[in-house]
């Protein structure tokens, strides 16, 4: 969890009230955070520096990732306050200023935003907040700066409407924060490499053939994100108008982000909670949009489903006061049974019932909560049918001297597909949206990427190598609510100095009899017909399976077949083994022949 470093004065001067170590500590515990550390005694603490409150915050609530986030939700849970009431300043569209995303940006960065903070008053320690905060949605929210950066720039020395674009390296030219000499995008890489803070985000653009840039209307640099801000535009102690633009990968987490940004320091401004909006334009996609959005969400949540969950019994009136504490604006809905609840723009952390159902346990007080012992019942506990299926496949198959392996059910998309010489169709893989490394891009839909990778790093060891794996392949099924469903696959490889045919498929025949599925001829599967005529048109009486020949790419032409199997008069295919194709063991760094086998096991539930 991060850990926010405040001054303890400060602090209890804004919650106007001087607390013991163990009453403060105690109102955090109270609210669901941990007093880590109070620097006033530590004989360590320099005396000329004031004394700190470590303060270890949730992962999920970015809203309070700064000074005035906990300040804020303190004196709200105390009932010092109510939660802020947020708004953006009513200027006409025609009047805003705008910030347009051109088509280039595609190529790195393509999303962006914008705020403005309009005469607004900074302090040396709301200062050094302000800049604390960016540095942490940089290194929590924002992944290292790879979903989001944040820029802010002094609005009085610059002037819009601003671009976001993306430019050749060598035609970039601006003074970076804090230097004094003009240098290009290629100059930048080798400047900053060994820079202690910023080195550690050149990789984010080195090999980009195009690097982002936010320019005024003068054509002036103001940022080169993720990297730095100009010297130009930097702000200070006296800035009296704050411009803040962000871009991103991730156009959700770019939100999050803008909304806790402004909403956080917009108390500082003269007119309080005021933002004055961005108008955004994206050339790319044709749409213009206004950040921040601000929106608060409203959820009907049960008044029963909070009340069971907490052991509680409290009216909707009641739940409603409570939820006060914790930011929400909450009343009874028309329909008794439910009470109308509006999330504020800065929590992004609720997202279901059950994140409100534990905001009302918090504000009730976690060890004020009902005590009671678990009503008597008698049950009895039992494996999921799937799993005591692989149970068995798995502990024939290690009396056989085969060895079970478990690799990560993530891999590269190459290792899913080419390296396997089959085709992508874009209908099949679940892809994650922003993998952080090549290694991991899908969801596996077959078991014999991570046979083969543990078969390649361990190449060494004395062969032949026989190892089986039964577990869950991921499909996308638009059918379903979630998009996608597990599939439970048994799946066995054989590494040595001969293919192993043989072996693999007498391993086959002996997980088939254990299941007590019968081995039937090819002519006895298909009575003489084709698969189709045999599955459309005349399903035979007698139970089993039976092998039949296929030629695809993933196989060495003429070792391969299709396992089919009859359950109840209904024929399926359930799997392949073969002897793999020479390309594919190159690809995964085998010298020697591979066989493999790979069947469904839910066909047999």
């Amino acid at each position: 969890m991060p850990t926010i470093n405040v001054d303890k004065y400060r602090l209890f001067e804004e919650l106007g009230e001087q607390f013991t170590e163990e009453s403060f500590q105690q109102l955090c515990f109270d609210f669901g955070i941990e007093l880590d550390k109070d620097t006033e005694n530590d004989p360590s603490r320099p005396k000329d520096q004031k004394p700190e409150l470590a303060i270890e915050i949730p992962a999920n609530r970015y809203d309070m990732l700064c000074f005035e986030g906990i300040a804020m939700h303190l004196n709200i849970f105390r009932g010092k306050h109510g939660t802020p009431n947020w708004k953006l300043a009513d200027i006409p569209e025609d009047k805003m200023q705008t910030l347009t995303i051109t088509k280039e940006t595609e190529q790195v960065r393509p999303y962006a935003a914008g705020a403005i903070l309009r005469n607004i008053k900074f302090t040396q320690d709301s200062y050094d907040s302000f800049i604390s905060l960016q540095d942490k949605l940089h290194q929590n929210l924002a992944r290292q700066r790879t979903l989001v950066a944040i820029g802010t720039h002094d609005l009085d020395t610059i002037q819009g409407p601003f671009t976001y674009e993306a430019l050749p390296p060598k035609d970039i030219n601006f003074v970076p924060l804090n230097q004094t000499k003009k240098i290009n995008g290629e100059e930048l890489m080798s400047f900053y490499e060994t820079d202690r803070h910023l080195g550690r985000y050149l990789h984010i653009l080195r090999d980009k053939p195009v690097y982002p840039v936010i320019l005024d209307a003068n054509r002036e640099i103001c940022s080169l994100p993720p990297i730095i801000n100009s010297e130009r535009s930097k702000i200070t102690l006296d800035t009296k108008n704050v411009f803040i633009d962000m871009t991103a990968t991730d156009q959700t987490k770019l939100d999050i982000v803008c909304n806790i940004m402004v909403a956080m320091f917009s108390q500082y401004c003269a007119e309080p909670f005021t933002i004055e909006p961005v108008k955004v334009i994206s050339e790319h996609n044709g749409t213009t949009r206004v950040t921040p959005s601000l929106a608060a969400r409203t959820m009907d949540v049960e008044v029963d489903y909070l009340n069971q969950v907490t052991g509680l019994s409290e009216s909707p009136a009641s739940i409603c006061k409570l939820l006060s504490k914790m930011a929400y604006k909450a009343e009874p809905s028309s329909d008794p049974k439910f009470v109308k609840v509006t999330v504020p723009p800065t929590r992004a952390d609720v997202l279901h019932p059950c994140d409100v159902m534990e905001d009302v346990a918090i504000a009730y007080g976690f060890n004020s909560l009902p005590r009671s012992s678990p009503n008597r019942s008698v049950t009895i506990g039992k494996p999921l049918m799937i799993n005591k299926l692989s149970d068995i496949v798995r502990t024939e198959c290690a009396m056989a001297g085969w060895v079970e392996v478990m690799p990560l059910i993530l891999c590269s998309h190459e290792e899913n597909f080419e390296w396997l010489n089959r085709v992508d169709d874009g209908k099949t893989a679940v892809k994650l949206a922003n993998p952080r490394t090549v290694e991991y891009q899908v969801a596996r839909t077959s078991l014999l990427p991570g046979l083969l990778k543990t078969l390649s790093e361990n190449k060494a060891m004395k062969l032949p190598l026989q190892i089986i794996e039964s577990a869950d392949v991921v499909f996308k099924d638009e059918s379903l609510e979630r998009k996608a469903r597990n599939e439970r696959r048994w799946a066995a490889a054989y590494y040595g100095k001969t293919s192993g045919f043989e072996i693999v498929h007498g391993l086959l025949d002996r997980v088939m009899t254990m299941l007590k599925v019968a081995f039937v001829t090819h002519e006895e599967g298909l009575e003489g017909k084709s698969i189709d005529y045999a599955v459309k048109e005349n399903p035979s009486k007698a139970d089993g399976y039976f092998i039949q020949e296929i030629d695809e790419p993933t196989f060495f032409k003429g070792r391969a077949a299709a396992i089919y199997v009859r359950l109840g008069g209904e024929l399926k295919r359930i799997g392949e083994l073969g002897v793999l194709h020479p390309t594919v063991l190159e690809k995964f760094d085998l010298r020697y022949p591979v066989s493999t086998l790979e069947i469904n096991l839910e066909v047999f539930l």
